[in-house]
């Protein structure tokens, strides 16, 4: 196959960074809760660690970003987007920041997003 996609029949199973960004992501109960702005990996493992997902705003000003476990989405090709099993107060409650990143590398922090959402650390 020449495409950076592996086939599965009617879709694809794997997909590029670049096509994840601007992805929908949906509450369970079908609210658009944001978009996916970028993926972080770990580089030692290979891991997708987070999707980085923008929450709030208006026309793409003033919205926080918000890491997600990327253990915590799931794609639902019905709806073309991720599926989160939390709702908008939960996000609003979580870590995040505006326009400078944390440090990927503290597992501090990087525990306390994990522990928000009961999540388990992607590192362990």
């Amino acid at each position: 196959m020449g495409s950076t996609e592996q086939s599965t029949g009617s879709h694809t199973r794997c997909i590029t960074a670049d096509k994840v960004q601007g992805t929908a992501v949906y509450s369970r109960s079908g609210d658009k809760l944001g978009t996916i702005e970028n993926v972080v990996l770990d580089k030692l493992s290979g891991k997708v660690a987070y999707a980085q997902l923008a929450f709030g705003g208006f026309l793409g000003l003033g919205h926080k970003h918000h890491p997600l476990p990327w253990s915590m989405l799931r794609y639902d090709e019905s709806q073309g987007g991720y599926v989160v099993n939390i709702d908008e107060k939960q996000l609003k409650d979580a870590p995040s920041y505006d326009d400078t990143a944390p440090d990927w590398s503290d597992q501090r922090w990087g525990k306390s997003v994990h522990d928000h959402y009961g999540a388990a650390p992607y590192w362990e």
